[in-house]
């Protein structure tokens, strides 16, 4: 039987923790008996795995396919807990820790291909054996990235469709505005959809979402530098409209972005990933296979004065501190965003 009964780290639940802020919390230890010579610690950790699948040679006629990989270390810190005398004896001992996050960490992520994650672990350990662990993942917003200039964006999307059935055709046009295309993790996007509908047909739905769109950066068996760009929804609204033929309907919508939500950024030498949005209008043309797609890209940032007042109130390094800092590796073993018209037609 373990002589610790049990091991618990007291962290502030669900918070969302910014790049260059600070944390704090306890270790709680519940001894059955008295322990000797114990090695009682925190580390908060965080790192960037990525991993995928591509075919080494398309041109071949014969399928093979390579791993693709890559690794980084954000932070690495440790807190090591002084016990007096050398021992502690049967009960609870609580001990309190404090990390400072770098001011330039990325935002927590994860995705089919690849995450970053943060955690802080507490471990006690006797003899060289590790007694009881802990690990608690962290959510960490990110601030650093391309913030560029505030604007009021206006898409127009336009798709024709012929009608056998009846020997008409017509169009449909769909304009997406934003009043503004900066956007903080977390705030509501608003924006105005006017939908044009020249046809004969009623035009039922229509779908908005917010794409993140990322690049991702890894390298081969044989360390040569390949990229992957995917792209997935983090927010989504279906809206019914039942636009008649030959009507104009104007309707306000709402989008509220996630948080955290990686800003975004451009591929840097020592990064894994960088982050694009756009926000997607969509809509099926009535009794045709073809569907109108209006894309109006968005910026994702964190406002300067908010970044700024987080690093003053917290300094950027604690006594505890172990070491820190930003690798990127080829290989691992294990995974452990005056008015702009935008126009487009599909």
């Amino acid at each position: 039987m373990s002589t610790v009964k049990s091991i618990k780290l007291v962290l502030p639940e669900d918070e969302v923790y910014l790049a260059g802020s600070s944390i704090a919390g306890q270790l709680v230890l519940k001894l059955r008996s008295t322990l000797v010579d114990p090695v009682v610690k925190v580390e908060l950790v965080g790192r960037g795995y990525l991993e995928w699948n591509e075919e080494e040679n398309p041109h071949l006629d014969y399928s093979r396919s390579t791993v693709c990989r890559n690794q980084a270390i954000y932070v690495s810190k440790a807190q090591n807990f002084h016990v007096d005398d050398g021992w502690l004896d049967s009960g609870v001992h609580t001990f309190d820790f404090h990390f400072s996050f770098p001011p330039g960490l990325p935002s927590t992520f994860t995705s089919k291909i690849g995450l970053i994650s943060y955690f802080i672990q507490g471990t006690c350990s006797g003899r060289e054996i590790v007694l009881a662990k802990e690990k608690r993942y962290l959510l960490l917003q990110g601030t650093f990235g391309n913030q560029g200039e505030d604007a009021s964006l206006m898409v127009e999307a336009r798709k024709d469709a012929v009608y056998l059935c009846c020997f008409s055709h017509g169009s449909v046009i769909l304009r997406i505005y934003l009043e503004k295309n900066i956007f903080s993790p977390g705030e509501t996007i608003v924006f105005m959809t006017d939908i044009s509908n020249r046809t004969c047909k009623y035009i039922r739905k229509l779908v908005f979402a917010v794409h993140c769109i990322v690049l991702y950066r890894g390298f081969n068996s044989r360390g040569e530098q390949r990229s992957l760009e995917d792209r997935s929804e983090v927010a989504r609204l279906e809206f019914w409209t039942d636009t008649a033929p030959f009507q104009v309907m104007r309707v306000t919508s709402k989008l509220v972005l996630p948080k955290p939500l990686p800003v975004t950024s451009t591929l840097t030498e020592n990064e894994m990933m960088s982050f694009r949005y756009e926000l997607v209008g969509t809509s099926n043309l009535p009794c045709t296979t073809s569907t109108m797609v209006g894309r109006i890209p968005v910026i994702v940032a964190i406002p300067e004065n908010i970044s700024e007042e987080q690093s003053t109130m917290n300094p950027s390094e604690n006594e505890g501190d172990k070491s820190e800092g930003n690798t990127l590796d080829r290989d691992i073993s294990e995974k452990d965003q005056e008015t702009i018209e935008i126009k487009s037609s599909e």
